[in-house]
């Protein structure tokens, strides 16, 4: 990247989460900000906090190029470049498959993996001028695959596989590739998946550790110093390391017993939810119409 004076992030999903958080530290050390996210108001306040002299917004849908395209232009006309970007605008549903609705499931695949390349395209001609990093938030569920999270977790799986490809193949053009992996993080999306059954059965499925929350005071500084220093992957918290080392061990029949134990009331209770009107379709920070019905890890 260029002279710290003369940095400049686009950050889908930097409006509310883990992307406003970490915004608010990446400007302390330097960066001018660049936020694209759907939510206007959330946007307003966000410029407000980190003073909208040196903070651009752009109101837009990840998975439309046109808007992602649209946002990369801003952010150069306004900072003269982009030196780092970071597709962080996420959206996740918890439905088993039995029950899974098709259209959700394809909608999480658009915001969570198409999203992520038409951010990075957009802003790549720029990151290859000024060999500048590109960022993704990928999740623990790239790594460990639970019930009922199928489309979040082949999402994830996939932005995890689109950063190691892109990460050799712009290796010459001095581009870094940073994946990020957080397990549950304190914030909005979290917190909205408490109102579900099932997303309460399934923590309590997932062994020691697995089922704890980070703060997101905590989460951000982690994710803010990989960033700084161009880290291949970054952990939160850190000890997610030595489950991506073990990742191999997550889908053996010892480390799946409590969630297969749970899968038949994780099921009932999934039901529950939808008759209580908890799962359903509502606005995320990734796209207008995304289906964002129990939330899940790592996201925005």
């Amino acid at each position: 990247m260029s002279g710290s004076s003369e940095r400049t992030a686009l950050i889908t999903g930097g409006a509310s989460g883990i992307g406003l958080a970490v915004a608010v530290l990446l400007q302390q050390r330097g960066f001018r900000l660049a936020l694209m996210d759907l939510q206007a108001p959330a946007l307003q306040a966000a410029a407000a906090r980190l003073g909208a002299g040196e903070v651009l917004t752009i109101v837009g849908d990840v998975t439309r190029p046109d808007d992602c395209r649209r946002a990369a232009d801003a952010t150069v006309q306004r900072f003269g470049g982009i030196d780092l970007c970071w597709a962080n605008a996420g959206v996740g549903t918890l439905a088993p498959l039995r029950h899974a609705d098709a259209a959700a499931w394809m909608q999480v695949l658009q915001v969570n993996v198409f999203g992520v390349l038409h951010t990075v395209q957009a802003a790549l001609p720029q990151l290859i001028a000024r060999r500048g990093q590109i960022a993704v938030s990928a999740s623990v569920a790239s790594l460990g695959h639970a019930p009922g999270m199928s489309a979040y977790a082949a999402s994830k799986a996939a932005a995890e596989a689109m950063c190691d490809s892109w990460r050799i193949e712009l290796a010459h053009h001095g581009v870094d590739v940073t994946c990020i992996h957080p397990l549950w993080v304190s914030t909005p999306m979290v917190e909205r998946g408490r109102d579900s059954r099932a997303f309460a059965r399934l923590r309590q499925a997932m062994a020691g550790p697995m089922s704890r929350e980070t703060p997101l005071d905590v989460a951000a500084p982690l994710i803010a110093d990989g960033l700084l220093q161009r880290r291949r992957r970054i952990f939160v918290p850190g000890w997610v390391r030595w489950i991506f080392a073990l990742r191999a061990a997550l889908h053996t029949r010892p480390l799946e017993r409590e969630q297969l134990a749970a899968a038949a009331e994780l099921e009932a209770l999934y039901l529950e939810d939808v008759a209580r009107g908890v799962s359903g379709i509502a606005p995320s920070a990734g796209n207008l119409n995304a289906a964002q019905s129990t939330q899940v890890p790592g996201g925005s």
